[in-house]
């Protein structure tokens, strides 16, 4: 099989399945941004190989590419305003997700292709991955509050370059499990660090400029999705030498970030706590923090809802893409389209809400529109046109514009529920807690897509309705 090609459903959200398709391994139960923590669109895996349906999805997107080109140049300016620590945090994103999608995307029909792995070990592997790396942000949080973002991200970066080079190399089963685990361990350390870090540079930059955070925020998502957008299409390049040189050149990636933070990152961050302010609870007492502090577990349940739904576009998309056309050909362009419109729409609709909504009509606002696109899909179902992927484009684009205004805003919130020196924790825990969320979720809502039809759109529609409902109260603009 192809790294092309994907199944009809695969289980994303919890890792599980059995099918061989490259984008499931890129596919984590984290926060939805174009960042490891979130899973990435995937776009890119399908969009430079194939046609037909495909173009008719994506009608149009012509000019969303002129406009995000226009966007693109005045977020670049953005950009190079920055301090140059939220610039190298930037630019990590970036290059995180392009060593990341340059890979792991192909790395299931590597596995079972290449090394003949059986499809149910195929599926392990890859949840292996996911929890390894999801499951532990909360690790990579804790150690960020007690030593500081720097030397977690060496460390993640060390472990990434070291479990990209062994994949490469690796041949029988425990040895690719161990690498993998690895890798997502890696991600496990530097993700966190870097986003509690890009948190606490985005609320300075806010006190001393007066700039919302959010502007920030969603200039770094921006550069996780445009990472997103570039790794794919670079790893299907890159295989023509083969799957060790994509893990070659992916490791590469990483040991020039580590380079990166090596030589630029300071040891005490501007903002950052002193290191006698900084805090490590004991386990019980982080539970503690995490169980007593009902805001956040209610922000963290908001945001889980809008992952569950996020993570259809990896469930419930590929199987309405086949019963419309009877084949998977459209759906790398409609993920494409979806990496296009978040890089086009991020900076102004975020700057659009800042100026006029609290954050938690922001992200109210962004769950009803994922909301919309649910019950848009099932009544458009029967709609003929585009060669019946109207429901997916409404769907995909519903989405996306939803995640463009959920993503930075819940990031910024996060800040205002906690103190600074847990800031990590806390950071880490909302991706390991939806996380869990998701892969709970999403047995439920493999099961309900085999009743087919519209149905099972309008039930999924409750999902980030009931997280609209669960968003804590009082949210600062």
């Amino acid at each position: 099989m192809s790294p092309a090609r994907q199944p009809r459903r695969n289980g994303h959200g919890s890792g599980s399945g059995h099918g061989k398709s490259g984008d499931r391994a890129g596919i984590g139960n984290g926060s939805g941004a174009g960042s490891e923590s979130e899973p990435g669109n995937g776009a890119g895996n399908r969009a430079g190989n194939e046609s037909g349906n495909g173009n008719r999805a994506v009608a149009g997107s012509g000019n969303v590419l002129s406009r995000t080109t226009a966007r693109g140049a005045a977020a670049l300016r953005d950009v190079c305003g920055l301090p140059a620590l939220p610039l190298l945090l930037i630019g990590s994103q970036f290059a995180f997700n392009v060593g990341f999608f340059a890979v792991l995307p192909y790395l299931a029909d590597h596995l079972g292709g290449a090394l003949g792995l059986a499809g149910w070990l195929v599926g392990l592997v890859l949840g292996l991955r996911t929890f390894s790396q999801q499951g532990l942000f909360v690790v990579g949080g804790t150690l960020t509050d007690r030593f500081g973002a720097r030397p977690v991200v060496l460390a993640g970066c060390a472990l990434r370059v070291a479990g990209f080079c062994w994949l490469g190399f690796a041949q029988g089963t425990a040895s690719v499990i161990a690498s993998v685990l690895l890798i997502g361990f890696a991600a496990a350390l530097f993700s966190p660090a870097v986003e509690t870090e890009i948190v606490r540079q985005a609320v300075r930059h806010e006190r001393r400029t007066g700039e919302p955070r959010t502007r920030m925020l969603a200039l770094f998502s921006v550069a996780g999705q445009a990472g997103t957008l570039v790794g794919p299409p670079l790893g299907a390049l890159l295989l023509l030498g083969g799957f060790r040189a994509a893990c070659l050149a992916g490791a590469a990636v990483f040991a020039a970030v580590l380079a990166g933070h090596l030589r630029l990152m300071p040891r005490t961050a501007p903002g950052a706590p002193a290191s006698a302010d900084r805090g490590t609870p004991r386990l019980r007492e982080g539970l503690r923090l995490l169980l007593g502090n009902r805001r956040f577990l209610a922000l963290s349940l908001a945001y889980s809802g809008y992952l569950l739904a996020y993570n259809q576009l990896y469930l419930a998309l590929p199987a309405e893409v086949e019963r419309a056309t009877g084949s998977q050909t459209a759906l790398g362009w409609l993920l494409a389209w979806a990496s296009l419109l978040y890089i086009a729409t991020q900076v102004p609709m975020l700057r659009w809400a800042s100026a006029r909504l609290t954050r938690r009509a922001t992200l109210v606002w962004g769950l009803a529109l994922i909301c919309l696109g649910f019950a848009g899909a099932a009544a458009s179902m029967p709609v003929g046109a585009l060669g019946g992927l109207v429901p997916s484009a409404v769907f995909v684009t519903a989405l996306t514009l939803g995640q463009v205004l959920i993503v930075p805003t819940v990031r910024a919130w996060i800040p205002d529920l906690v103190e600074d020196r847990h800031l990590g924790l806390f950071t880490g825990a909302l991706s390991s807690l939806s996380g869990l969320v998701v892969l709970l979720g999403s047995v439920p809502a493999g099961a309900l897509l085999d009743l087919g039809g519209p149905l099972p759109w309008l039930l999924l529609a409750l999902v980030p309705l009931a997280g609209a409902v669960l968003a804590p109260g009082r949210g600062r603009p």
